[in-house]
């Protein structure tokens, strides 16, 4: 029984554009994009697997909370990681796989795909592969257990304004494996066809509600990059489009910019509960969005899935407009 309700932790885990020159433009920094503000949550795990106190780093305003209470997003800041604590059964466990680290006199943000172990002797012995992640949104904790990890995810954040690009410092290490792998907890760990693509994904939509609080969406812009290789040194100022309206037929066009991501995205109704995003078509060109999604990802294929040793790090993140 314990076993069964440990694997409840393994949600915990689950979770290319043109470049274009940004002269002649303007800038601006999202809050916290320059990635020099962390929160160290020090969390305190379970003694039953160990008892040990992690660091649960979260993006915002600079302090340390030494308690194991639920992560709300602090001081305006608009983004969430896939760093996360659960509690099931009454047992604390948590996850950590985006870091800050030092650059120059500030901080960057270093996303890691992992494998992640919960060993109990005589009791559990699960392994799952985490990947980095941080995005525009609120994670729902304490993460209760692994059914529909991105209901979790409140993702995205209210926006109305219509950028043309989105700049960002960034480097990669690329595992060195053909095949991916997939490690749920649930069952043996199996290989997966296809390399592992850090990538960056951003969707402006138009979102609107219906009587029975069901989200629907229509795409307004679209920018999705995945990268192929190492890079040796930072790339500064990566500036990529933004495209507008139906992109099905623009050059830069690949089917993976079609949807949100490998399964859908949620988000909270205004009764209050977490409900699938429903993209249903394509917007125009000069419609407003309502909505702003962007997402940082050492690994491209979705929860338990990717190869450990990929590593997305990325500073400086802006708009051009």
């Amino acid at each position: 029984m314990l076993q069964k309700k440990i694997w409840g932790w393994g949600m915990l885990f689950a979770l290319s554009c043109p470049m274009v020159s940004a002269q002649q433009h303007t800038t601006e920094m999202l809050p916290f994009g320059n990635m020099d503000q962390w929160i160290d949550r020090q969390i305190k795990e379970s003694g039953i697997i160990g008892g040990e106190t992690k660091h649960v780093y979260a993006i915002g305003p600079t302090t340390t909370i030494a308690d194991n209470s639920a992560y709300k997003n602090m001081g305006g800041s608009p983004w969430a990681t896939s760093n996360v604590m659960a509690r099931v059964a009454g047992i604390t466990k948590t996850n950590t796989s985006v870091f800050p680290e030092q650059r120059g006199d500030g901080f960057c943000a270093r996303m890691d795909t992992r494998m992640e172990s919960v060993k109990v002797f005589g009791l559990v012995d699960i392994t799952v592969l985490a990947a980095g992640s941080m995005f525009l949104g609120e994670v729902h904790e304490p993460i209760k257990g692994t059914k529909n990890p991105q209901k979790m995810l409140d993702s995205g954040i209210p926006y109305t304004k219509k950028p043309v690009a989105i700049q960002f410092d960034y480097k990669v290490k690329m595992s060195d494996r053909e095949k991916r792998i997939r490690a749920t907890g649930f069952s043996r760990i199996t290989d997966v066809e296809g390399k592992d693509f850090p990538e960056v994904n951003l969707f402006l939509q138009k979102r609107w509600e219906d009587k029975d609080g069901n989200i629907y969406a229509k795409r307004i812009g679209t920018m999705v990059v995945r990268y192929y290789k190492t890079t040796d040194e930072w790339r500064n100022n990566a500036t990529y489009a933004i495209m507008y309206g139906d992109i099905t037929g623009d050059p830069a066009y690949k089917p993976h910019m079609m949807r949100l991501q490998v399964i859908e995205r949620y988000a909270v109704n205004s009764k209050g509960e977490s409900v699938p995003v429903k993209e249903v078509a394509w917007g125009e060109p000069d419609e407003t969005p309502t909505h702003l999604l962007l997402q940082f990802t050492s690994s491209h294929g979705g929860a338990y899935i990717g190869s450990p040793g990929n590593t997305l790090w990325i500073d400086n993140v802006k708009l051009v407009y």
